[in-house]
Order: C-alpha cells, then sequence, then structure tokens
C-alpha cells in the first residue's frame, strides 16, 4: 500500500500550459513519489485543476486549485502563484483571459524577432510542435519555442536556447505591458485564493522583493524552489518572518524536455503538509 510522507509540491505545470505532460500525469508522479499533496500552477489558465482534481480523487492525492500569473515590476518579470483559488469564478477567468491574450501577442512579436536575426521558425511550427490540438484555455510560452529552436539545430538544448535568444536581455526577448503583481495579488484574494510571490531568487533584486512584499501584501513567498540554494532559502525564510508571511516552496516542474527536467522533478522541492492548513486559513480570509 502506498505510504505518503507529509510532503507537498506547491508548484508545477502541465500542458494547460508550458509543461510537458497532462495534468494527470503530475498527480500519478506525486502518488508515486509518496507526496501527500500537489498543486497545479500552470500560467495565467486554471484549464488544468478539473483534470488534476479527478485524478486526485483516483489516486488519493491532495491536489490544489492553482494558477502562476505574470506580472511585472522595476522592469522585471514577477510570477505570483494562487492557491485554492475558485475556478470557476467569471471575474478571475476574465482576468486570466486578459492575461493569455498579452502572451499571445508577445509570442508572435518573439516570432517575429527571431525571424529577423535570420532564424527559420514559424507559429505554426510552435503550435505542431506540441504533437496535438491546443485546447481551449490553454497557453503556450517560450519553452514551447525554444524546443523548436533545439529541434532545428539554432540551440544546443533548452537552456542554450533561453541563454542565446529567450532570456531576457537577449535578442529575442519580448516583454509587453503586464500587471503589477499587487494587482495579480488582489486579483486571486477577489477569486477566494492566497496570493504567494514566486521563486523570488530568480529576479536578482532582493531590494525590488522587498518593494514588491511592501505594496503588494501577499500571503505568502516562494522559499523552497529548484533554482534556490540554502542561501536564498535561508535568506528568503528570514523575510517571510520579517513580514510574517507564509513560507511555501515547490519543483516548479515543467516536465523532461530534450532529456532535461525543468526546473526540477516533480517531489523533489517540497513543504511539509501544515503549510496547506496556513494557505487554506488565507484564502478563507480573502
Amino acid at each position: 500500500m502506498q505510504q505518503f510522507n507529509g510532503r507537498c509540491d506547491l508548484h508545477t505545470h502541465s500542458q494547460a500550459s508550458d509543461g510537458m505532460q497532462p495534468p494527470a500525469e503530475n498527480v500519478k508522479l506525486a502518488k508515486q513519489r509518496g507526496l501527500s499533496a500537489v498543486a497545479l500552477t500552470d500560467h495565467d489558465t486554471v484549464a488544468g485543476v478539473a483534470e488534476a482534481q479527478q485524478a486526485g480523487r483516483e489516486y488519493g492525492i491532495d491536489v490544489v486549485a492553482g494558477v502562476e500569473i505574470s506580472a511585472r515590476a522595476g522592469g522585471k518579470d514577477i510570477h505570483v502563484l494562487g492557491y485554492y483559488v475558485n475556478t470557476e469564478d467569471e471575474q478571475f477567468l476574465d482576468r486570466l483571459r486578459g492575461l493569455r491574450e498579452a502572451r499571445e501577442e508577445r509570442n508572435h512579436l518573439i516570432i517575429a524577432k527571431l525571424q529577423e536575426l535570420g532564424l527559420e521558425i514559424s507559429w505554426q511550427e510552435v503550435i505542431d510542435g506540441l504533437g496535438r490540438p491546443l485546447e481551449p484555455d490553454e497557453s503556450i510560452g517560450r519553452p514551447h519555442m525554444a524546443d523548436v529552436l533545439v529541434r532545428k539545430g539554432y540551440a544546443a538544448d533548452m537552456r542554450d536556447a533561453f541563454n542565446r535568444y529567450l532570456a531576457e536581455g537577449q535578442p529575442g526577448y519580448v516583454s509587453v505591458p503586464r500587471v503589477a503583481p499587487e494587482d495579480a495579488c488582489q486579483w486571486i484574494k477577489d477569486a477566494g485564493g492566497a496570493a504567494v510571490i514566486a521563486h523570488p531568487g530568480l529576479y536578482g533584486d532582493d531590494e525590488l522583493v522587498r518593494r514588491i512584499l511592501e505594496d503588494s501584501r501577499p500571503d505568502g513567498i516562494e522559499v523552497v524552489h529548484s533554482d534556490h540554494g540554502p542561501e536564498e532559502e535561508r535568506r528568503y525564510a528570514e523575510l517571510a518572518q520579517e513580514f510574517g508571511l507564509i513560507q511555501t516552496g515547490g519543483s516548479d516542474y515543467h516536465g523532461v524536455r530534450q532529456g532535461v527536467v525543468f526546473h526540477g522533478d516533480l517531489g523533489s522541492k517540497t513543504v511539509t503538509i501544515d503549510v496547506l492548513d496556513k494557505l487554506r486559513a488565507a484564502a478563507a480570509k480573502s
């Protein structure tokens, strides 16, 4: 009989955004790895949550309805995680739809910039690379384009595609207007959820992170993440204590592309089950 370890991975992605596998597969993996709970936090969409929660009932895994909202502050892309959101809230769904439309506009601009660089890549190739029809409310991201760049020989692997073309500051990078983190936090709370600032270590600017916490008043901050080392975890745990925030964590699992797991394997970064109680309590106050 499967033994659950009281651990939770609160940051995973599926095919509903830029993950590699169906939502149910994330839940199956969580069970195989002995987790007690897993959150599905796709970018700007909750399209995969229903499937994940159905799989959770089948596997006996607690599946948290989540989302990862794209925001911008201080000239940087900032991500805000939402937990226990109402996935049927029409206002929230409409707001997410607007974000996906901005994302699609950005995607076409990226393709145009890559073409200007002499790279033969088309939007249709990105869609074809999915290997399946694009479902309603799903979102396409830079990893999908990176996958095409690797397959066509323009990059050695996914990281090389980002480092050479798609990462911030590189020639294929495009930024479009985004909501502010404080708006993203408010949207999540309006939808009955708990708001958490994602992977602060990736922003490379702790003063900006501090300002975001002051302005946005989130419920938590992601202390444990696949791209955080021990020093980052210590620093953000202290920041969480200073601001009275819930300390969350997760792998930021996107699946395997070109033989590489991004950002970390599901279940490799976890928090204890009591974090869910704290997030539920915060969501209840929304």
